[in-house]
């Protein structure tokens, strides 16, 4: 007999989407939407958020990959989890479909008020070769999948006698020169050279890292000047930094770049690891909505991050975070818009909760304003760059100021700890270097042990010598 899950019939709050928006929306409001006789559901594929600045240092071998996602069963226990994905939306009836995420039948999900807080995506472009080549950074698994993949790699090179496949698996390849690529092409490069450190059988100078970036500069957060000492700091460590240089093919792991705007070849060689971190782009499910859409692909919403249209307001539809096209007051992106990333995702996360409170009882709404104090990165143990309030650092205090914010930034007390305790840990321990195999297939070892063996094939029975055999053995002696 089939069970059919019953969801709660109380007036919902329904936040799409369980990264950085929905977990503070969520966390913010369940308690007061419950006492009024409504709730608040969320619908993630994911059972967690994931703190994405903390990806390059899980990648490294710095923070354990649990320490860096927030469950949301564990934090969330006053709201109505549903893992699943919400696959389109019809506000006008305040309607949303739901597919569940173990594969069942899709679902309607009535709501009284919606909050968009799908978030972003990796945004590629059509490349010969990069999905098949390339890994983004992104996800939890993602980062931990690399992590495992550089160490099996030079653990494969120390073994292998080819020149071309030795230096095929020791070349790894990072595109985007925004912080993510940056902060970890450093955190693998140091990695890297720590586990050779370990292993008489590869040498240093056989590591090569590559990092690959459209535009003229890295890290448009810093001061040109700051740019300009973190692409000096990176060479120092043996880096190629390539500028002004894209990705043209990555088919069958050849990595060709090309210079531009004259296209022509820059370099082409062989490489395992190719590493995409060139940019996001809204989540395209909002496109299944009945939301007004700006041509980035965001949904369009005032300061108070209320979703706004040509016609006006729309009711009871909120948006913030990646997603959402929110109106930067202190000047952003060149259309104006909050740049997308964590440091205004968490803050407009708690104001997007204290408008919507703010709406059900008519009282005044406060726009979205926050003035970017800085920012900051960490590129490996003792090394960082980070603009404070004007304040330009570089070196250790950069990093003392990276892991500062960032330990404070990552949400709930529990999960802060976490990460402080491995922070602490590796200081005298240093990363951790053991990398997890067959991931992908944890029962391989089972199932070959389980697997009857065939039987040996039975030997043919030896034929008795003839008489006549005999006879003539006898008469030739």
């Amino acid at each position: 007999m089939a069970i059919t899950p019953t969801f709660s019939a109380r007036p919902r709050v329904l936040v799409v989407g369980g990264g950085y928006v929905g977990l503070y929306t969520a966390f913010n409001l369940q308690k007061k939407i419950a006492k009024t006789g409504g709730i608040v559901t969320l619908i993630d594929p994911l059972p967690y958020m994931t703190y994405q600045p903390f990806l390059p240092e899980v990648a490294g071998g710095n923070i354990e990959a649990r320490h860096a996602v927030v469950s949301h069963r564990k934090h969330l226990k006053h709201t109505e989890l549903i893992q699943g994905s919400v696959t389109s939306i019809d506000h006008e009836n305040r309607t949303a479909v739901v597919a569940p995420a173990n594969g069942g039948e899709n679902f309607e999900l009535p709501y009284h008020d919606v909050v968009m807080a799908a978030g972003a995506i990796t945004r590629t472009f059509p490349i010969k070769g990069l999905a098949e080549a390339g890994i983004g950074l992104k996800t939890i698994e993602e980062a931990v999948a690399l992590r495992n993949q550089v160490l099996s790699l030079i653990e494969l090179a120390s073994t292998e006698t080819d020149p071309a496949k030795r230096a095929r698996a020791l070349t790894f390849v990072v595109v985007g020169g925004g912080f993510a690529g940056i902060e970890t092409i450093a955190e693998l490069e140091d990695m890297a050279r720590a586990a050779v450190k370990l292993n008489d059988r590869v040498d240093q100078s056989e590591l090569r890292f590559v990092l690959v970036e459209a535009m003229g500069r890295i890290m448009p957060e810093v001061t040109e000047a700051q740019a300009l000492w973190v692409v000096e700091h990176l060479r120092s460590r043996g880096v190629e930094v390539l500028l002004n240089t894209s990705l043209d093919n990555a088919e069958e792991n050849n990595i060709k770049l090309i210079n531009l705007p004259d296209k022509s070849v820059a370099q082409q060689f062989d490489a395992d690891t190719l590493i995409w971190t060139a940019g996001v782009m809204a989540n395209p499910m909002v496109r299944s909505t009945d939301f007004p859409i700006e041509p980035r692909g965001r949904v369009s919403v005032n300061v108070n991050l209320q979703v706004n249209g040509e016609f006006g307001v729309v009711p009871n539809a909120w948006a913030a975070g990646d997603v959402a096209a929110v109106p930067d007051v202190t000047g952003g992106l060149p259309d104006g818009t909050c740049v997308p990333n964590a440091q205004h995702a968490l803050r407009q996360a708690k104001r997007l909760a204290k408008n919507l409170w703010a709406s059900r009882f008519n009282k005044p709404l406060k726009g979205y304003k926050h003035k970017n104090l800085g920012a900051v990165a960490g590129f490996g143990q003792w090394k960082g760059v980070a603009k404070i309030m004007g304040i330009q650092l570089k070196g250790a205090p950069a990093w003392v100021a990276h892991r500062g914010y960032h330990g404070l930034a990552m949400p709930t007390v529990e999960r802060k700890f976490r990460v402080l305790m491995d922070w602490f840990i590796t200081m005298f321990t240093g990363r951790d270097m053991a990398q997890l195999e067959n991931l992908e297939a944890p029962r391989a070892t089972f199932v070959a042990a389980a697997t009857p063996k065939p039987k040996p094939a039975a030997a043919a029975p030896v034929e008795a010598p003839k008489a006549e055999a005999k006879e003539e053995a006898t008469a030739g002696k």
